[in-house]
């Protein structure tokens, strides 16, 4: 929906459905009783999230058109899209797998562009904006740091992928050349992804996408200063607020280096994460916690010590095996907890992050897409659970009230 501060909806990726049929099935049950909640008087957006296979059965007409004519009965449009997983996503082991596959591969250039296409087509009229939230190139543990093999290592993987989202560039500069439609593809940074917090993105950015850009479109006769506005304009960052906190990164510090940097943000994918503080009370925390240790996805943590300094564990069961209340003082853990609750009996939660974020936003916006992605609820602990849509419409209210 629209607001002062920009489009606000919250992402599909919490309902199941690999398929079409099955997705839009789902998204047909809940978005009128979210929308009649959240703007029961406006046009509603809706973040849609749709896996490979769903997104090659909804490029087929009947299904494109039986979607549009949907969202004009329901009064709602569709200005983003998650393109982060391309398979299961509920129900499923995904853990890692959520990187698969990665963008060295041309299975993700080729679903991303057709994502693309759809999302040119399903922009309203007067709407000439859209994204698409992405990985951040590959998950770093299945690279090498140092390999006999190039092709094994972490900088072929950077280099290789860089190229293959310069295939996507090409494809934004063609559809916007026939369809007048600004797109940008928003790499999202996650705590042991290639690129994890905002230092590695910008570094990459500056490191490899710039000087592999020149280079590339030089071939096409298009010059250097003209090159930079065309990633300026089509790749742009993915702010996840849960990421960010998990990685102890300051907001008002993430947006300033970005402006510096020159780099735009395509939105912000407003989630929170678990705090633990272990300064008093370590061993009942530890029990808290361990509630959350489930098998569907990665939580990943950062742990604060208590000189200061930081430990990464690649997932929640490694990290309770190693806890040591003497070493550890905070644990932050990738798991997206609801935005509204602040407090979980022993544990808290990065919510504060959130609130920052959007004050630094209303004070001076960086985007013009607000998207909520908690899309846990049906992994949380089952005090925690409350029935579904009302669960969306009430963050919808929470942001709304900050905004």
């Amino acid at each position: 929906m629209q607001t002062a501060f920009g489009l606000l909806t919250y992402c599909s990726n919490i309902h199941p459905g690999v398929d079409w049929n099955h997705h839009f099935s789902v998204l047909q049950g809940s978005i009128p009783e979210i929308k009649n909640s959240v703007s029961k008087d406006a046009s509603m957006g809706i973040g849609l999230r749709l896996a490979n296979q769903a997104s090659i059965d909804l490029s087929e007409a009947d299904n494109f058109e039986a979607f549009q004519n949907w969202l004009t009965e329901n009064d709602c449009y569709v200005f983003t899209v998650n393109g982060f997983p391309y398979g299961g996503f509920h129900d499923v082991v995904v853990k890692d797998q959520v990187h698969a596959p990665d963008w060295t591969t041309d299975d993700r250039v080729q679903y991303t562009i057709r994502m693309f296409k759809l999302l040119a087509k399903l922009l309203p009229a007067e709407m000439n904006e859209g994204g698409i939230s992405t990985s951040p190139l590959s998950y770093r543990f299945w690279w090498k740091v140092e390999s006999d093999t190039p092709t094994e290592t972490l900088d072929y993987a950077t280099t290789q992928a860089t190229q293959n989202i310069l295939l996507v560039v090409d494809k934004l500069i063609t559809l916007k050349e026939s369809t007048g439609k600004t797109l940008h593809l928003d790499i999202e940074p996650e705590p042991d992804g290639i690129l994890e917090n905002s230092t590695e993105f910008i570094t990459w950015y500056q490191d490899y996408l710039r000087p592999l850009a020149i280079e590339y479109f030089a071939k096409k006769g298009i010059s250097s200063d003209e090159t930079l506005h065309i990633l300026h304009t089509h790749i742009q960052l993915c702010y996840d607020v849960c990421h960010f906190a998990v990685s102890y990164e300051k907001p008002a510090i993430v947006v300033e280096q970005l402006s510096k940097a020159n780099i735009a943000v395509g939105k912000i994918q407003i989630s929170s994460a678990i705090k633990v503080d272990f300064t008093k009370d370590a061993e009942e925390k530890l029990k808290a916690i361990a509630q959350y240790d489930e098998v569907s996805y990665l939580h990943q943590v950062v742990a604060k010590k208590a000189d200061g300094t930081f430990e990464k564990y690649q997932d929640l069961n490694h990290a309770i095996q190693a806890f040591a209340p003497e070493k550890h003082v905070e644990w932050r853990v990738h798991f997206h907890v609801p935005l509204f609750i602040g407090q979980y009996s022993e544990l808290s939660s990065t919510q504060s992050d959130i609130v920052d974020t959007i004050a630094i936003h209303k004070q001076k916006p960086f985007t013009n897409h607000l998207e909520i992605e908690t899309y846990t609820w049906g992994v949380l602990p089952p005090e925690v659970q409350v029935p579904l849509n009302e669960s969306i419409a009430r963050e919808i209210n929470w942001v709304k009230g900050l905004l």
